[in-house]
């Protein structure tokens, strides 16, 4: 990561990133690019698995077997679908669309 930073990119491609972090370290880390994004203006492109890692951002994708099941912010498709949170709204849009 550090590498990454070192250039002061516009743009971070990052594939789950936090695996294998401990949680401060995680938890460091994505405070760290958040504090970027908002000083610096960097723009992150952020892959995971884990959706308290992008409950902030703006906007979410969320894809299914490599197909776009939902997009928007993330506040956005919590509440069109009720759900308690990202991950439930993921699930809720899972259903919704089908097979």
């Amino acid at each position: 990561m550090a590498r990454a930073l070192a250039h002061k990119p516009a743009v971070l491609v990052c594939d789950e990133a936090t695996v294998g972090l401990d949680t401060p370290s995680r938890r460091a880390l994505l405070a760290h690019l958040r504090l970027l994004c908002r000083e610096e203006g960097l723009a992150v492109l952020w892959a995971t698995h884990l959706m308290d890692e992008v409950e902030e951002a703006d906007p979410v994708v969320l894809l299914e077997a490599g197909r776009v099941r939902a997009a928007g912010l993330a506040g956005e498709l919590v509440r069109r679908t009720g759900a308690p949170g990202l991950e439930g709204a993921f699930q809720a849009l899972l259903a919704e669309a089908g097979p």
